[in-house]
């Protein structure tokens, strides 16, 4: 499996998953810059967090705007799997690959250390090796955090089980209906405010995010296999 990993001017989680992936998966892993025309020949697309383009207007709406976001969404029309991390769900959320917008924290400060999540769903490409409803725990790192979306894309949301993660016994930054992860209708495309890259080896506090690493290369293999 080839991994693209996009970087974009002010993006600085992409060595935390750099090694996430290759420490969890071995699957190879490289880095794309936000400038590139094609994403010929990668098997997913991998957005890591930071303040692309500084944050400037607002989260995500100049990474939007750059050539390699045209191949993101072919990649996704494709089924390709598509994970956007904090500054990638913003991104994601800019590019219309998932529905509501993310909001200045309910406290309006910037918040950072480990939260519980309950796996909302399991049946998805980037959850199958986690429980359903199973609790876990990964560390936040934001200040626009908070999820929001109109009442109506909330019922959609439910209705076809889109959201994959909420968070538990605390939300930490006032989302709708405690949302921490959002997929498109296909679940080949998830937007996710904490970071598992920071949780794959328990001297890190957690090891909860290896199981989502491993369920993309899993669901690959599965995929890859049938259809061969």
């Amino acid at each position: 499996m080839k991994i693209a990993i996009v970087v974009f001017p002010g993006t600085t989680c992409e060595s935390d998953l750099y090694e996430a992936v290759r420490q969890t998966t071995g699957e190879e892993a490289k880095y794309v810059r936000h400038d590139v025309a094609s994403l010929e020949g990668y098997d997913a697309v991998l957005i890591p967090g930071g303040a692309s383009y500084g944050d400037a207007i607002r989260p995500g709406a100049i990474a939007k705007r750059q050539p390699v976001m045209k191949e993101i969404i072919k990649a996704a029309e494709a089924g390709k799997p598509v994970l956007g991390i904090g500054n990638g769900f913003q991104i994601l959320l800019e590019a219309g690959l998932l529905p509501g917008t993310l909001l200045t924290n309910e406290r309006l400060k910037f918040v950072c250390k480990p939260v519980k999540l309950q796996v909302a769903n399991n049946d998805s490409t980037f959850t199958s090796l986690y429980k359903n409803g199973e609790t876990i725990s990964l560390p936040v790192a934001h200040k626009k955090g908070c999820f929001y979306c109109s009442e109506t894309e909330l019922k959609k949301l439910r209705d076809n089980n889109q959201i994959i993660f909420t968070y538990t016994s605390e939300n930490p930054n006032g989302s709708m209906a405690d949302i921490a992860g959002i997929a498109n209708e296909k679940g080949n495309v998830l937007g996710l405010m904490p970071h598992p890259e920071r949780a794959v080896d328990e001297l890190l506090g957690s090891a909860a995010g290896v199981k989502l690493f491993k369920s993309i290369v899993q669901n690959w293999r599965e995929t890859n296999v049938t259809n061969a």
